[in-house]
C-alpha cells in the first residue's frame, strides 16, 4: 500500500491537506532565503570591490584605541585599487596599519594606503597583515555594538559599512594584545 503522509493545515477556517514533502521543502526554502539575506546584509559592493564582513573586536574599558577589520576586500576588477583612508564618528581618526612581526609579536606600523591588487582578496583580519586602528575612541567597543565606518578608495570612491563588534573565536578577550 502506497501512502502519502499528509498534514492538516487550517487556512481560512477550513482544513486543507498539504503533502509533507511540500511542507518540508517550503520550510527549507524559507530558511535559505532568510540566511542568504542575513549574509548578504553584511557584505557590500562598491565598484569592482566587495567588502566582506566588517567587524571590530571589543576594547578594554578605558583603552583609547580600538581596531576594525574586514574578512576581506575582493577586487574583481582588471586594475589595482587602494584603500586611502577611513573615518568613523566613533573615533577622532582612523589609521591604516600594516602588521609586522617583531620580538614582542605583531606590531602595527602606520601606512599611507592598502594596495588592493586586481583579481585578489586582501584580508584585513585580526590575525592578518592589515588593520584599521581607531584612535581616541569616544566610547569603548562592546560586544554586540554596531557603528558606521567610511572607507575611501582611490578608484571605487567612498563606501560606508556597518561594523559589528564581536569577540572572534580565536581571541581570548578584550585584554588580548593586538
Amino acid at each position: 500500500m502506497n501512502t502519502i503522509f499528509m498534514r492538516r493545515i487550517v487556512a481560512a477556517g477550513q482544513p486543507r491537506a498539504v503533502p509533507r514533502r511540500l511542507l518540508s521543502a517550503s520550510l527549507l526554502l524559507a530558511a535559505l532565503v532568510c540566511t542568504a539575506s542575513v549574509v548578504q546584509a553584511h557584505s557590500v559592493s562598491q565598484g569592482d570591490l566587495q567588502l566582506d564582513h566588517p567587524y571590530a573586536v571589543p576594547s578594554a574599558p578605558g583603552e583609547p584605541h580600538g581596531n576594525a577589520y574586514l574578512r576581506g576586500i575582493k577586487n574583481s576588477g582588471a586594475q589595482a585599487d587602494r584603500l586611502l583612508s577611513a573615518s568613523t564618528p566613533l573615533a577622532a581618526r582612523v589609521e591604516l596599519r600594516s602588521l609586522k612581526p617583531d620580538a614582542d609579536g605583531l606590531r602595527g606600523q602606520q601606512i599611507e594606503a592598502i594596495v588592493l591588487p586586481p583579481k585578489t582578496v586582501t584580508r584585513l583580519r585580526h590575525t592578518g597583515d592589515y588593520r584599521l586602528t581607531l584612535i581616541d575612541l569616544k566610547q569603548a567597543l562592546k560586544d554586540g555594538d554596531r557603528f558606521d565606518l567610511t572607507l575611501n578608495f582611490e578608484h571605487a570612491g567612498s563606501q560606508t559599512v556597518k561594523v559589528w563588534v564581536q569577540t572572534p573565536r580565536d581571541v581570548p578577550g578584550p585584554n588580548h594584545a593586538h
